[in-house]
């Protein structure tokens, strides 16, 4: 086993993230993406194509070193506006599995007032582990 899900006795299952994930091995932090292309455009001006963007760009820099996205132990959004985020749940649910499966991390999401990138309407950061195949 790579990871291993922690979920405490009598809580409830949490939909799309895990309370916690406990895991041994190389460690990788992604530092906070954006939905930008690699030319610097914004995807789209939707939080569905920014965030669909954004966890592409995350998994680019995981594929760096060799990690993948079952690798990925915790994510954090940061989302400009939390109604819009919670009103495209089933088309983010959508975009988010045709990237990441049905691997669910720990995960928090937070609205802040703005990002740094004008236009920006979500970032992503990530923390993966990477199994120790010796």
């Amino acid at each position: 086993m790579i990871h291993r899900t922690l979920q405490p006795d009598g809580w409830p299952r949490p939909r799309g993230y895990a309370h916690g994930i406990s895991a041994t091995g190389r460690q990788v932090y992604v530092a906070g993406q954006i939905g930008w292309d690699a030319a610097g455009r914004l995807a789209g001006d939707d939080f569905v194509s920014q965030a669909r963007q954004a966890l592409r760009n995350v998994l680019a820099v995981l594929a760096c070193d060799g990690a993948r996205a079952d690798h990925i132990v915790r994510l954090t959004w940061y989302v400009v506006d939390r109604t819009e985020y919670l009103e495209c749940g089933a088309t983010l649910g959508e975009a988010y599995r045709e990237l990441m499966g049905t691997h669910y991390p720990a995960m928090t999401a937070v609205q802040v007032t703005a990002l740094m990138e004008s236009g920006a309407l979500v970032e992503i950061e990530a923390t993966a582990v990477v199994p120790d195949l010796r």
